[in-house]
């Protein structure tokens, strides 16, 4: 996980000590620790929590515990949770941007849409429950004037999905400094949706 954390960085999907990841394990999850820069994250440094919101071992875990907590309870398929301030999805999410289908990769969100959660205060109960509806059906949303949450069945997975829809956020940006992008039909999307069930079952 600490080297995880650190990609984040590589890849620029986060800058100095935000953002936040977990990983489901036997009796709980892991997550990263509260502020600390990625560089100087150690694998004990991640905190082993229980689904009751209790720290079993390390110190203080990352203010964003409660949706990481929420959701790997919630969604059992999830293995990994990856929360980004990543800078094109951040910016769409500042203007409480739903991400549309304009391109059929949205699709590999879960939808036909990226949902934009309601702003809510970090590291609160409110803000879980705001991203617990938008990821309904989903494996990522953008979080209202703050970032983006991405879900995998393990932490590459969660990582990639991260990569690409900040990808999306960037191409959406884009298209829009020209016009209004063409939006895919649902009948379209659903085609899409089907392909990618496939993709996954593999």
């Amino acid at each position: 996980m600490a080297r995880s954390s650190m990609s984040l960085v590589e890849l620029g999907l986060n800058r100095g000590s935000s953002g936040n990841l977990s990983a489901r394990c036997e009796g709980g999850f892991l997550v990263t620790p509260s502020a600390m820069p990625p560089e100087a994250m150690k694998p004990e440094d991640m905190v082993f929590m229980d689904f009751e919101g209790h720290v079993l071992s390390g110190e203080r875990p990352s203010s964003e515990w409660r949706f990481h907590k929420d959701i790997l309870k919630g969604r059992p398929e999830f293995g990994a949770v990856v929360h980004v301030h990543s800078p094109f999805a951040t910016t769409l999410a500042c203007l409480g941007m739903e991400i549309p289908p304009f391109h059929y990769m949205i699709a590999a969100a879960g939808g036909h849409t990226i949902r934009c959660a309601p702003y809510a205060l970090f590291g609160t109960q409110a803000l879980s429950d705001h991203a617990l509806c938008a990821l309904e059906d989903r494996r990522a949303c953008l979080l209202g004037n703050h970032g983006m949450i991405a879900c995998g069945r393990d932490l590459p997975e969660a990582l990639g999905l991260a990569v690409e829809v900040e990808s999306l956020c960037e191409q959406y940006w884009r298209a829009k400094q020209i016009g209004e992008p063409r939006l895919l039909t649902e009948a379209e999307m659903d085609e899409v949706m089907e392909k990618f069930r496939g993709y996954w079952r593999r």
